[in-house]
């Protein structure tokens, strides 16, 4: 795959790290250099090299814009792991990232946590070096209503002639901070005619470990989602549906993580709920929501999934709304990519401004995004500049749409 690179450059202007720093180690076919050298010396990894590695997003906008189809996504995500296996990372990185695998795919340690990073706010730790209180920092600063954070339903009938069984993941990060994305999900496709069946396990799908090299992690937390969704629906379950893009991204992966049989049928399997919604005619009626929307793409849905107009014709299909385009840098990501914000927080700072001014030039009045990352990062910095907007899963607004045209 390293020789299907023909280095033509048009890869630099939706490279993330390219476009803040202009320098060829940082560009994916500068990576890819690096790799090339790693494998004909056979020499091991130095300091530099693993540098310019850390700083890739991962987002996939280089496979996007690529004419040689030059499979980046599966060549840097064979090269984390071996970093992560041979690279000694100084003490303070190795105990951040056991912190954040230990924290960000538990949603028990989650809800625990929440509480003490308000507390941490009000006693100012927002004012800590960013290395330090980026967590603290990026973590949703509006705490889910009473009704959000209710119990949510593991089973609910389709309305009308059922048309498909599908078992939605709950994960982690979206169940416990971003909880009313789920129940819009399950009462919208449960209003176009399908049954939902939302198991309370898995706690994660392995998409952080697997985006950032934890390989052995990814792994074991890959069955064990494929073991509960096999459980859930007694295994007659027509679609796995997904409503953050990274973790759609990552379950899309399981058959060459795994490389069962199994894994590649539960893969084949898996929907971004917007790119189901998207492949069948709409049943239940739209409402009026009379709104200036601003669409971001999130990389692992545009770029990974290649789930691009499905989420934007949900939206213009809803009376009253105007939906909007990023206009500069539209394919650039926010900074957000799993726990890069965490770990690379400068380049990642710089990213989330530039991507909270751009939506800010639309004139939007609220932005939808298919990621809870994302939601998280742009949060953030439009609060920093003193501009916040609202931002929704597409599919709260369709549900609210729905909603809308029943009377509620």
């Amino acid at each position: 795959m390293l020789e299907d690179c023909v280095h033509c450059g048009f890869c630099l202007d939706s490279c993330p790290t390219y476009v803040l720093w202009g320098a060829e180690a940082d560009s994916p076919r500068g990576r890819i250099v690096l790799m090339g050298e790693g494998l004909k010396t056979e020499s091991e990894l130095s300091e530099e090299m693993v540098s310019h590695f850390d700083r890739c997003l991962g987002c996939m906008a280089c496979v996007s814009s690529c004419p040689s189809g030059v499979r980046y996504d599966r060549l840097i995500e064979r090269v984390r792991p071996q970093v992560e296996r041979h690279w000694d990372r100084p003490r303070s990185e190795r105990a951040l990232r056991r912190l954040l695998y230990a924290t960000l795919p538990h949603p028990r340690r989650l809800r625990a946590l929440a509480p003490l990073l308000t507390a941490a706010r009000r006693l100012g730790a927002e004012r800590l070096p960013e290395r330090v209180s980026m967590l603290i920092k990026v973590a949703p600063h509006t705490p889910p209503s009473r009704a959000a954070r209710a119990k949510l339903p593991e089973y609910v009938p389709a309305v009308g002639e059922p048309r498909g069984r599908v078992g939605l993941l709950l994960g982690c990060v979206q169940r416990v901070f971003y909880p009313e994305v789920h129940r819009a999900t399950i009462q919208t496709l449960a209003a176009e005619g399908f049954e939902v069946f939302a198991p309370a396990a898995p706690d994660c799908c392995g998409a952080l470990e697997l985006h950032g090299g934890a390989e052995p992690g990814a792994i074991e937390r890959a069955k064990a989602t494929i073991a509960a969704f096999e459980q859930a629906g007694s295994g007659t379950l027509d679609h796995v549906v997904v409503n953050a893009a990274g973790c759609g991204s990552a379950m899309k992966e399981y058959g060459e993580l795994l490389g069962t049989p199994q894994a590649r049928a539960f893969s084949d399997r898996v929907k971004d709920v917007c790119e189901l919604l998207g492949s069948v005619a709409p049943r239940a009626p739209r409402g009026p929501v009379a709104l200036r929307v601003a669409y971001h793409d999130a990389c692992h849905l545009a770029h990974a999934q290649g789930v691009r107009e499905q989420p934007r014709s949900l939206l213009r299909a809803i009376p009253e709304l105007e939906l909007v385009e990023v206009g500069t840098e539209r394919d650039v990501c926010c900074g957000s990519a799993g726990i890069y914000n965490l770990v690379q927080p400068d380049a990642a700072a710089e990213l989330g401004a530039r991507k909270a001014r751009h939506v800010l030039d639309t004139g939007a009045e609220a932005i939808a995004a298919g990621n809870p990352g994302c939601t998280a990062q742009l949060d953030m910095h439009l609060r920093r500049l003193g501009r916040p907007l609202p931002i929704h899963h597409p599919i709260e607004l369709v549900w609210r749409s729905l909603a809308a045209a029943a009377g509620g």
